[in-house]
């Protein structure tokens, strides 16, 4: 049932156990989405509040799909224009199937639905206890949530009754290639990695592409990685032992040349040329499984990473686990989201573009 409620019209509220206000409308002639703004290193973070469909999918995975065949015009109205823009990602939670998760969530961008989201985790981290779906302990608020990857269990740093800090240990992550030759149209033959951390990456330096990372512009360092991303996509066939729906290739981080024991810059683009102003949590993630992996890299150790806005994320290895992988382990991944904004988008229904539309990238797509 689409949820719709005409503003000028009250409304009857009740908040469900997983912290999404339900309305139930007197009046269905206005579409009214409420949402939080929160942003993690400068990535946003568009949680739905109130508005969305109920999702009857018994597991997360089963969700994932019923929102993307049944419901997918929610996404587009929360991520792309007029109230979205190109680099939106949105969370919608949801009811858990696992039993040790407080809530559920789905991972919304540009193209579709991820698997998993660092940024977007940590972000609601500090969410889930602001809400009051936990108690509130200090100093370390600890709880799991479920994303379509996995269980994720977050400690948050608690000062004072608010939240200044939140990590999360990652569901298993693994090299699934490494020294993989790739013909790339433009560029030859380029050596890259391909890890796990949630979610499926190529990984390798931007030099490999005779690029200098931080000289190059942002388009050229894009153009690099999404035409790697195309041709893995269509040549190599990714798979994930525990799920289908997780063996697809996400995209591509480029990363610096910076040697181990140092911090480390990258960029990561993901979806369909999507660009992560973060330094992507799941990308961390399998950074620091590929590094473990080639024996870089040891248990408990912990690197710095940095995206397009500067700010940081930490990535510790928790150490190896039994998995159906080699080499596959945990990581723990840290950072600190900041709330942007709120309210309730409305959508006409005489509105042409209130479901929400991509800009064009020349008016002949319009006209046609």
């Amino acid at each position: 049932m689409l949820l719709a409620i005409n503003p000028c019209k009250a409304s009857r509220k009740r908040t469900t156990s997983f912290g999404i206000r339900q309305e139930k409308a007197t009046d269905m002639t206005i579409t009214r989405l409420g949402y939080t703004d929160m942003h993690t290193a400068g990535e946003p973070v568009r949680l739905v509040t109130s508005g969305y469909p109920t999702l009857s999918g018994a597991s997360i995975l089963d969700k994932r799909r019923q929102a993307k065949t049944d419901y997918d015009h929610f996404r587009q109205a929360m991520n792309f224009e007029p109230r979205g823009h190109s680099g939106m990602y949105g969370v919608i939670p949801v009811a858990p199937s696992h039993l040790e998760a407080v809530i559920g969530v789905l991972f919304t961008h540009h193209e579709g639905y991820s698997t998993m989201c660092g940024h977007a985790t940590i972000a609601i981290g500090r969410w889930v206890v602001d809400q009051g779906l936990v108690p509130k302990t200090e100093p370390v608020t600890r709880f799991a949530i479920e994303a379509p990857c996995g269980l994720l269990r977050l400690a948050c740093q608690v000062e004072k009754g608010e939240v200044t800090h939140v990590t999360f240990e990652s569901v298993a992550a693994f090299p699934f290639a490494r020294d993989l030759a790739v013909d790339v149209p433009g560029f030859g033959r380029i050596v890259t990695d391909i890890a796990y951390g949630g979610a499926f990456y190529c990984i390798l330096p931007a030099s490999r592409f005779g690029l200098d990372f931080f000289t190059t512009s942002t388009d050229d360092l894009v153009a690099a990685a999404g035409a790697l991303t195309d041709r893995v996509r269509a040549s190599i066939t990714l798979d994930h032992p525990e799920a289908a729906d997780l063996g697809f290739l996400y995209g591509t981080i480029l990363t610096d040349d910076a040697p181990i024991t140092d911090e480390s810059w990258n960029l990561c683009v993901f979806a369909e040329r999507q660009i992560d102003r973060s330094p992507t949590g799941s990308g961390v993630t399998a950074r620091m499984a590929l590094d473990h992996a080639k024996g870089l890299i040891t248990p408990g150790t912990t690197r710095l990473f940095r995206g397009i806005s500067g700010e940081p994320f930490s990535g510790t290895v928790r150490g190896p686990i039994e998995f159906p992988v080699t080499d596959a382990v945990t990581i723990e991944v840290g950072g600190q989201g900041y709330y942007a904004g709120e309210g309730h988008f409305l959508i006409e229904p005489t509105d042409p573009l209130g479901w929400g539309f991509n800009l064009a990238k020349r008016f002949g797509e319009v006209r046609n």
